[in-house]
C-alpha cells in the first residue's frame, strides 16, 4: 500500500490500522518512496547473541564498566 507524506500526517491512525493487519505501508515524499511502515517483530535473539555483547570483557584497566560508563555519561560542567 502506498501512501503520501500529507495522507500520513492527516491519516495516521488509519495507516497504523492497516500496519497492525500485517500490511506494508509506503510513504511518498513528492512521489518517490521514503519511508516504509511494516508490523514490528520482536526479537527473539538474547543479549548473548549480539557480536557486541561483552567487548569489554578482556579489559584489563576496567575492573568495573559500570562505573565508568556512569563516569563518562556526567555532565560536563559549564
Amino acid at each position: 500500500m502506498y501512501s503520501t507524506a500529507k495522507e500520513l500526517r492527516f491519516r495516521t491512525k488509519e495507516l497504523l490500522e492497516s500496519v497492525l493487519r500485517g500490511e506494508e505501508v509506503i510513504i511518498t515524499f513528492r512521489g518517490k518512496p521514503l519511508a516504509r511502515l511494516t508490523p514490528f517483530k520482536k526479537s527473539k535473539k538474547n543479549s548473548k547473541d549480539n557480536e557486541l555483547f561483552g567487548i569489554w570483557k578482556d579489559r584489563k584497566d576496567l575492573k568495573d564498566v559500570d562505573a565508568y560508563i556512569r563516569k563518562i555519561r556526567k555532565a560536563r560542567p559549564l
